[in-house]
C-alpha cells in the first residue's frame, strides 16, 4: 500500500515512529504520568481500574492497583495493530515503517559497514549455515521471545525496556556486520509473523509483478539520487527478496520444509500462547481483562505452580510450564498439519487431477493463516477493546471477520501458474507499449496498464500491426527480461513460457532462434558463471546507472574535459578507470555502496571501453561457434559410419540442419562486429577464426548478393576470409565416439522437442547405456514433456526403439527424396497421420492395373518391381507408387515382397494433396524431382 509513497515522506514517518518508540521505552524506565490515568479516582479516564472487580488467578483475586501504561500499550495495542496491519496492508507497509528496520539501516546511512578485504560489503551467503537455516533460527528466537514474554516481560517494565533496547542495539550491530536488510531477512523475530500474515500478499498490498513503469516495488531498498528522484539501493542481500516481490518469494519457497515448519508451528505458537493464560489462571477473564500486563510480582512467581486445573494447582514451576505448553502446542499442530496436508492433497488430487502440489499447499497455508488470524483477535487487545461501547465491540468483531474473509477470498484462488501468467503478461504489456501500436480502438479508451493478463493476450491476438516480426520482437523482449532477472534460464524457458508461446503463436523453433539471437546480442546473458536473479540485476543495474549518469552528466557540463579523456580511452592511451578517477568520480565509494566486487566493477567499466567490449563479445561468440563446429564434424563422421541406415542418416541430416541455422545466426553476428572495423591484428584473427569454424556458412553468406557483406566489410578482411575458407576445404578432422556422445547430450538439453527426440534416438545407437540414463532422468523429472520426446524415451527404455513410432516414421519420411522439401513441422504432422503396414514374404503389395490412393513408402525389407517381365529390387526408403499417385493412374507394375517381410508407411492421398497445394515450395520441388525421374526413364 505504501509502495508509491515518496521515500522522503516515509523517511520522516520512520523518524517519528522511531522517536515514538524510544519515548515508549523511556516510559518503561520512568513514567510518573500514565499511572495517574489508571487511578480509580479518575472517573473520566477509560484506563482507570475498578477496585471492586475480582480477577481470579489460581483461585485468588488479583490486587487492583494503579499501574503505568507502557507495558499494557505495547503488548495489548501495538503488537495486535501490527498483526492487523500486516494482513491488511501487507508486509510492505510494515517494512517501510518498522522502527527496528530503521535502526538496522543506521550504519548504512552513516557509511559505517563491515567490508570484506576492505571493499566488498559483507553479505550472508545463501549456501552458509545461516543462509540455509535462518527460518528455523528466526522461529526459535520468536519461540524463546514468546515464552520469555509470559515469564519476564508481560508486566515487568524494566525487563521489557532492557529487552527493547537490547533488540535495537542488536539490529544496529547486524546492520553493521551485514549489508542490506539482513536484520529483517535473517534475524528479526517478527520475520515469521510477516511471512505468516503478509504472504503471498496482504489485502491491500501493491502488486509488484505488474509494476513495470519503475523498477522500485513494494518495500525494496531505495535512496534519493542527486537529481532528487528515487533510485534502487538494492545490494542483493537475499534472493528471492520479499521486499521486492513478496508473492514471488512465497511461491519460490512454498514447498520447502522450513516454510512448512514455520506455518504449522506458528499456529501452535499462537494457540499455546493464549491457552497458557487459561491453564495458569484457571479462567479466561485473566487473559481478556489484560490483568497479566499489570502484575507487580511477575519475576517472583517464576517457580510458583505453572498450571491450575480443576481448581487444583499443578506443582510444575511456571518457568517450566510456559515453554512446555507452547512447545507441546507447536509440536501437535506441526504433526496435525503434516497429517492434514497429506490427507488433503490425496483427497483433492482424487477429485481434480489438475491441482498442482504447489496450489494445494498454498490452500493449506491460506487456511492456517485465516483460522489463526481470527483466533488471535478473539483474545488479542481485549483489555482495550472491552473498554469500548458494546456497539463498537461488535463492530470490531465484524471488521475482523470481514477483513479476514475478504483476504481469504482474494488469496484462495492464487497459484504459481496464475502469478506466472500475470508476470509474463505484464512483460508483454511493456513490450506492446514500446512498439507504440495504436491500441485505443480495441480497448475502448482504456490504457494498457489497466488490462488484466487475459485481456493483454487477447489484444495481442487481434492487433492488426502485431504480426510477424513485431510479434517476435515483443517475445524476444519478454524472454530477455525473464532471462536477465533469472526468472528462467536457457533450458527452462521453453517450458516456463509455453503458455505465452501458445498465445502468441510462437513455435519451439522460433523460441530457440530468439534464444540464439539474444546470445549473439548479449553473450553475457547465458554466462553460467553469473548469478541471474532480479535482486542481483537491480544491484548491477543501479551501479551501471550511477556510472553512466556521472559520465553523461560530466559530458553535458564540459565535453572538452571528459570527452577528450574518453577519446584517449578509445585510442587505448588510457583506461576507463583512470579517466573516471581523474575526473573526480570516486569508484571505490560507489562500488562499496552497491557491494560491487572487483570482477563486477572491471566488467561494467569495460563496457565503456569499445575495444575491450569488442574482443570479449567476439571471444564468446566464437566459442559458441566452435562448439557448433565440433558437433557438426562429429555428426559428419558418424554419417560416414552409417551409410545403409536411412533413419539414422535422416536424423543426422535434421540435426545438421538445426546446427546450420544456428551457425548462420552466429556468423552474421560476428560479421556485424567486424563491419565497422579496419583490418588489424585483432580483427584479422577474429576473421580467420570465423572462416575456420564455419567455412561453408561464411562462404554462403559472403556469396549472397542480397546481404551485401562483401561490400560492408573492408576488402582486406573479405580477402582473408575467402583465403581461409579455401584452406579449410583441404583440412579434415577426426572425432571419437565420446565426443559424439557429449555433443548429442548437449543437443538433448538445449534443443527443441524434435531435436531432443532425435538426439536421444541417435545417442541410443551410439551409447545405449547413456541414452537409457538420459531417458530415465527425463521421465522421472517434473518437467512438462513433449509427447514426441516422451514416446521416444519410453520406447527406448522398453527396448523397442526399432519399432515404428512417430519419430521413426518421421525419420524415414525425412530420408525419402519426395518428402525432403517439406518443413520439419509438416513432416511431424504427416508422421502422426501415417499408418504402418506389414506384408509377409512373397506377398503382392500392388498388382498391375490396380489402383491405390495411398502413397506407399518402403521402410524395411526388399520389394521387387516387375514390369514387362523384368524385375527390379527397390531399396529403402523409396516410394513404390510415386508416378501413379502424381498422375492419378492405375499401377503399371507389380510390387512383390522378396525373402522376408516388408514394412511400409501408408500415407493417405488426400494428405499428400493437402501439403502439395498448401506448400508452393514443396509442390515446385516435387514436380522438379518427377521431371528428372521421367528424363532418366526416357
Amino acid at each position: 500500500m505504501l509502495a508509491k509513497f515518496p521515500e522522503k515522506s516515509m523517511h520522516v514517518v520512520r523518524w517519528v515512529l522511531a522517536l515514538g518508540w524510544l519515548l515508549l521505552i523511556l516510559s518503561l524506565f520512568y513514567d510518573p504520568f500514565s499511572i495517574w490515568l489508571t487511578d480509580s479516582s479518575q472517573t473520566w479516564s477509560p484506563f482507570r481500574i475498578n477496585p471492586q472487580t475480582c480477577i481470579k488467578v489460581q483461585g485468588s483475586c488479583l490486587p487492583q492497583v494503579p499501574y503505568p501504561l507502557g507495558n499494557s500499550l505495547f503488548w495489548g495495542l501495538i503488537i495486535p495493530t501490527g498483526v492487523f496491519a500486516i494482513l491488511v496492508f501487507g508486509h510492505e507497509f510494515w517494512r517501510r515503517v518498522c522502527p527496528l528496520s530503521f535502526f538496522s539501516q543506521l550504519p548504512r546511512a552513516l557509511g559505517k559497514q563491515r567490508r570484506i578485504k576492505g571493499k566488498e560489503l559483507a553479505k550472508i551467503k545463501p549456501d552458509s549455515w545461516l543462509g540455509k537455516n535462518y527460518v528455523y533460527l528466526q522461529f526459535a528466537i520468536l519461540y524463546v521471545g514468546v515464552c520469555a514474554r509470559i515469564l519476564f516481560f508481560d508486566s515487568h517494565r524494566l525487563s521489557l525496556g532492557l529487552l527493547l533496547l537490547g533488540t535495537i542495539v542488536t539490529a544496529i550491530i547486524v546492520g553493521y556486520l551485514f549489508a542490506g536488510k539482513s536484520w529483517c531477512h535473517y534475524f528479526c523475530p517478527m520475520g515469521p509473523v510477516q511471512t505468516f500474515y503478509g504472504e503471498p500478499r496482504g489485502l491491500l498490498t501493491s502488486i509488484a509483478h505488474e509494476t513495470q513503469r519503475t523498477g522500485i516495488t513494494q518495500s525494496m531498498c531505495r535512496r534519493i539520487g542527486e537529481t532528487g528522484k528515487e533510485e534502487s539501493a538494492c545490494v542483493a542481500c537475499n534472493s528471492p527478496c520479499v521486499d521486492i516481490d513478496a508473492e514471488r518469494s512465497y511461491w519460490d519457497k512454498i514447498n520447502r520444509p522450513d516454510h512448512k515448519f514455520l506455518y504449522y508451528n506458528y499456529v501452535g505458537l499462537v494457540i499455546g500462547f493464549f491457552l497458557y493464560y487459561y491453564l495458569y489462571a484457571g479462567n479466561w477473564q485473566y487473559l481478556l481483562s489484560g490483568a497479566w500486563s499489570r502484575q507487580s510480582n511477575q519475576l517472583e512467581i517464576l517457580f510458583n505452580p505453572g498450571f491450575y486445573l480443576f481448581n487444583t494447582p499443578i506443582p510444575i514451576p511456571r518457568l517450566v510450564a510456559v515453554p512446555l505448553t507452547i512447545g507441546l502446542s507447536c509440536f501437535l499442530t506441526y504433526c496435525l498439519g503434516k497429517y492434514l496436508e497429506k490427507f488433503y492433497k490425496s483427497y483433492r488430487l482424487q477429485q481434480n487431477s489438475n491441482f498442482t502440489s504447489q496450489q494445494l499447499q498454498h490452500q493449506i497455508f491460506t487456511f492456517c493463516t485465516f483460522i489463526t488470524f481470527n483466533f488471535f483477535f478473539i483474545f488479542a487487545g481485549r483489555g482495550y477493546i472491552n473498554k469500548l461501547p458494546v456497539q463498537l465491540q461488535y463492530l470490531f468483531n465484524v471488521l475482523i471477520v470481514l477483513v479476514s474473509t475478504l483476504w481469504l477470498y482474494r488469496t484462495w484462488g492464487r497459484s504459481a501458474d496464475v502469478y506466472s501468467k500475470e508476470s509474463l503478461a505484464s512483460r508483454l504489456r511493456k513490450q506492446l507499449a514500446q512498439l507504440q501500436l495504436d491500441v485505443s480502438r480495441f480497448v475502448e479508451g482504456r490504457s494498457l496498464e489497466s488490462l488484466n493478463s487475459d485481456e493483454v493476450y487477447v489484444l495481442a491476438k487481434i492487433l492488426p500491426g502485431f504480426t510477424g516480426e513485431k510479434r517476435m520482437q515483443a517475445y524476444k523482449g519478454v524472454l530477455k527480461e525473464a532471462l536477465e532477472e533469472g526468472y528462467v534460464n536457457s533450458s527452462s524457458s521453453l517450458e516456463v513460457l509455453v503458455q505465452m508461446r501458445q498465445e502468441l503463436g510462437i513455435s519451439e523453433a522460433e523460441h530457440l532462434r530468439a534464444i540464439t539471437e539474444l546470445g549473439i546480442e548479449d553473450p553475457d546473458l547465458f554466462d553460467p558463471q553469473q548469478t541471474r536473479t532480479k535482486e542481483n540485476q537491480l544491484r548491477l543495474q543501479s551501479f551501471r546507472q550511477q556510472i553512466h549518469g556521472l559520465v553523461t552528466g560530466k559530458r553535458r557540463r564540459g565535453a572538452t574535459g571528459l570527452g577528450k579523456e574518453l577519446l584517449k580511452v578509445i585510442k587505448k592511451e588510457k583506461s576507463v578507470h583512470d579517466v573516471l578517477q581523474k575526473d573526480g568520480i570516486n569508484m571505490v565509494a560507489l562500488s562499496q555502496e552497491y557491494g560491487i566486487s572487483a570482477e563486477e566493477e572491471t566488467k561494467i567499466l569495460n563496457e565503456l571501453d569499445p575495444d575491450v567490449n569488442f574482443l570479449q563479445r567476439s571471444e564468446i561468440l566464437l566459442s559458441q561457434l566452435e562448439s557448433l563446429h565440433s558437433t557438426n564434424i562429429s555428426l559428419e563422421n558418424q554419417k560416414k559410419n552409417t551409410p545403409n541406415q536411412p533413419d539414422l542418416l535422416a536424423a543426422i541430416d535434421l540435426l545438421q540442419s538445426t546446427i546450420h541455422d544456428k551457425q548462420k545466426l552466429f556468423v552474421k553476428g560476428i560479421l556485424e562486429i567486424l563491419e565497422p572495423r579496419e583490418p588489424g591484428a585483432n580483427t584479422t584473427q577474429i576473421a580467420l577464426a570465423l572462416a575456420s569454424l564455419a567455412p561453408q556458412v561464411t562462404g554462403d553468406i559472403l556469396a549472397d548478393i542480397s546481404l551485401k557483406w562483401s561490400e560492408k566489410l573492408h576488402p582486406t578482411l573479405v580477402k582473408r576470409l575467402y583465403q581461409q575458407i579455401d584452406f579449410m576445404k583441404t583440412f579434415s578432422n577426426t572425432t571419437t565416439e565420446s565426443d559424439l556422445v557429449g555433443h548429442l547430450e548437449s543437443l538433448f538439453y538445449d534443443g527443441d522437442s524434435l531435436t531432443k527426440a532425435i538426439s536421444l534416438y541417435l545417442l541410443n545407437s551410439v551409447n545405449a547405456v547413456r541414452a537409457e540414463e538420459q531417458a530415465r532422468q527425463l521421465l522421472d523429472s517434473y518437467l512438462m514433456i513433449n509427447p514426441l520426446v516422451k514416446e521416444t524415451a519410453q520406447a527406448l527404455l522398453k527396448k523397442d526403439i526399432t519399432t515404428l513410432g512417430t519419430l521413426n516414421k518421421l525419420l524415414y519420411l525425412a530420408g525419402c527424396d519426395l518428402f525432403k522439401p517439406l518443413k520439419t513441422a509438416s513432416l511431424l504432422e504427416l508422421a502422426y497421420q501415417t499408418e504402418v503396414k506389414v506384408y509377409g514374404a512373397n506377398s503382392v503389395i500392388l498388382d498391375v492395373d490396380s489402383y491405390c490412393e495411398d502413397i506407399l513408402v518402403l521402410v524395411k525389407g526388399k520389394v521387387e518391381e516387375i514390369m514387362a517381365g523384368k524385375g527390379t529390387i527397390l531399396q529403402p526408403v523409396q516410394i513404390l507408387n510415386q508416378s501413379e499417385i502424381l498422375a492419378k493412374t492405375s499401377q503399371n507394375s507389380t510390387l512383390r515382397v522378396r525373402d522376408w517381410e516388408a514394412l511400409l508407411l501408408s500415407i493417405e492421398g488426400r494428405l499428400f494433396e493437402q501439403f502439395f497445394y498448401q506448400d508452393r515450395d514443396f509442390a515446385r520441388k516435387v514436380l522438379a524431382q518427377e521431371s528428372l525421374r521421367l528424363q532418366v526413364r526416357l
